[in-house]
């Protein structure tokens, strides 16, 4: 298996394979970006001739069930996913799904079935999980830097932008495509996050409004959750907002943690006297490290921390948040 090549099929050519994603697979020793597929044939010839891949299709069909390729990335809009993904199980095929997972809970766990009954390998491009910053920070927690860990809360928002306030159209504000709007698209990230750092949550609820009346969607959410460890957690997304802001913190009884989850500023651990920051930047390709995981999972037999199963529970958490009512699981 030392020498085995994965050659990946892409479906979707949008702007997050353009620098986050596509070429991770291409600069992947082991790894092969064979072929793109987009719905518009002139573009997904350009495209390929831009990244220099060697085959294009306007048929996503006919990339899945392509001899040669080995794994199919499915990058397309998440109302989408779980058609395409059910297409590669039944092929037999690698998956990873871009995030979020799929617009329900109920199509992830769908999704998952198809996988586990073929004893098929899907990852889901929550790549926040093996960035070196995030890593930092779990270790940090691991290691007891702030004591027993009590509460942790997150703050997002950001104005609306010129493609809101035009009205036009935007699948991330599409309520049939993304309930929660931008934040199934952004704070599903932050969330997955704190589920690694913090383990699964146990409970969870929230308040969904729109405000602006600017699309379909959600713009101003509040959430707050329990984790199985007993720890407590409160997020507010506000999408029209007056500025930009980013900031978590987790409290311990005996110091905190404070970081951004889309910015690069600095990760600070505070305790007692002592404060501690660290700048540690992303990769030139934000998926780098997630491609490098997949690819040792695949060769090394090595766990990689997002999964078909971990993105589902993250569907799970967004999904309780935006229903307005609390809902109990065992785990």
């Amino acid at each position: 298996m030392e020498n085995k090549v994965y050659k990946w099929g892409m479906i979707g050519c949008g702007s997050v394979t353009e620098l986050k994603s596509a070429p991770a697979y291409q600069k992947t020793e082991g790894f092969e970006l064979y072929a793109v597929m987009g719905r518009d044939i002139t573009k997904a010839k350009d495209y390929a001739k831009r990244h220099h891949v060697p085959h294009f299709y306007d048929d996503a069909e006919a990339l899945i069930n392509h001899p040669e390729i080995d794994a199919i990335y499915i990058a397309t809009p998440p109302d989408s996913h779980e058609y395409y993904a059910l297409k590669v199980a039944e092929a037999g095929k690698i998956c990873c799904i871009e995030k979020p997972m799929a617009p329900s809970y109920e199509a992830c766990v769908r999704i998952n079935a198809a996988f586990e009954d073929r004893k098929l390998p899907l990852f889901v491009a929550y790549y926040r999980r093996s960035l070196p910053r995030f890593l930092q920070i779990k270790e940090w927690i691991d290691q007891h830097k702030i004591g027993s860990i009590r509460h942790i809360h997150w703050h997002f928002s950001k104005p609306a932008n010129a493609m809101d306030k035009s009205r036009s159209y935007n699948w991330r504000t599409d309520a049939t495509i993304a309930p929660g709007g931008y934040f199934d698209d952004l704070a599903s990230h932050g969330l997955d996050l704190i589920v690694f750092l913090l383990g699964s949550i146990k409970s969870a609820e929230g308040m969904a409004e729109n405000k602006l009346g600017l699309y379909t969607a959600k713009d101003n959410i509040t959430g707050h959750w329990k984790h199985s460890s007993g720890v407590t957690g409160f997020g507010t997304w506000d999408f029209g907002a007056d500025k930009r802001e980013d900031v978590v913190k987790i409290y311990g009884n005996e110091g905190n943690i404070t970081f951004s989850v889309f910015g690069e500023d600095p990760i600070i651990l505070e305790r007692d006297d002592e404060t501690k920051r660290l700048n540690i930047a992303h990769p030139e390709h934000v998926q780098w490290h997630h491609v490098q995981n997949m690819k040792a999972n695949l060769l090394e037999n090595a766990m990689h921390p997002s999964t078909g199963e971990t993105a589902a529970h993250t569907a799970w958490v967004m999904e309780r948040i935006l229903k307005n009512k609390i809902e109990v699981i065992n785990n």
